[in-house]
């Protein structure tokens, strides 16, 4: 087996991190690995923010709800990045406004979740470690402001990254049985009696695990996901409106 291979299937969530800073060519490394990321027809409309300023790590800490992000040694912010093919077309003398509509906006998220995974694998090639936060996203609003993103540019995810102070036991995975779908979507009676071994095995896990023991499973965390709404995370379409983006979510299909 590839050692890429090995590294994927051991794949962790490391959230807490050595105090020594990256080196600085292993950065640029891993910036030139996320440059050579595949991309929506070549046009590269993704852009990270790379935060260095712990005034602005501990504001996202409480946008995440997640203390740890204040001490994350690199934090990089992966944002929809219109703006500059929207400017290189204008001063192409287009007077259309394409660049602002839904297709362009999704390549930019496509491109964004890409970049940050292949940085993710890159990363733990080297011995490092990653955390994902989608929790970025809980106050876009505040996001946007906090980061001074321009019209046309909007957040995806974040990633925080360095040498790992974890070891954290490696998390259960729903079998592929239910998800690799043969030429339809095809669906059992019922979930719940189909994943019942899964929810058992997810019980074991929570409750040997290390740090953050609990009794939870599977199911049940599906369940409270739907009863967990924050608030702000139900109107990113709208918030995407105000950074100049625009959906056509009025018209309707023929």
């Amino acid at each position: 087996m590839s050692q890429t291979i090995e590294n994927q299937l051991n794949h962790r969530t490391i959230r807490f991190f050595k105090d020594g800073p990256v080196p600085e060519e292993t950065l640029e490394r891993l910036w030139e690995v996320m440059n050579r990321t595949a991309s929506s027809n070549g046009l590269q409309s993704a852009s990270i923010i790379r935060i260095t300023d712990s005034k602005i790590k501990q504001e996202l800490s409480v946008i995440c709800r997640q203390h740890y992000v204040a001490d994350l040694p690199e934090l990089y912010v992966f944002i929809v990045d219109n703006r500059r093919m929207g400017k290189i077309a204008i001063e192409k003398d287009y007077e259309g406004d394409n660049y602002r509509n839904m297709d362009q906006f999704f390549k930019g998220w496509t491109d964004s979740c890409l970049m940050a995974q292949n940085l993710t694998n890159a990363v733990e090639s080297l011995g490092l470690g990653a955390v994902y936060l989608g929790s970025i996203l809980n106050d876009v609003g505040k996001v946007i402001d906090l980061l001074n993103l321009p019209e046309l540019t909007f957040p995806v995810l974040g990633i925080g990254f360095g040498y790992p102070d974890d070891n954290p036991q490696l998390k259960p995975r729903m079998s592929m049985d239910f998800k690799i779908h043969h030429n339809q979507y095809q669906e059992p009676e019922s979930y719940l009696e189909i994943l019942k071994d899964y929810d058992e095995e997810m019980t074991h896990y929570y409750d040997t695990r290390e740090n953050n023991r609990r009794s939870d499973t599977y199911t049940d965390q599906v369940l409270r996901s739907f009863q967990k709404d924050i608030d702000k995370r139900a109107l990113m379409m709208q918030f995407a409106e105000q950074q100049g983006f625009d959906f056509r979510l009025t018209e309707e299909l023929d």
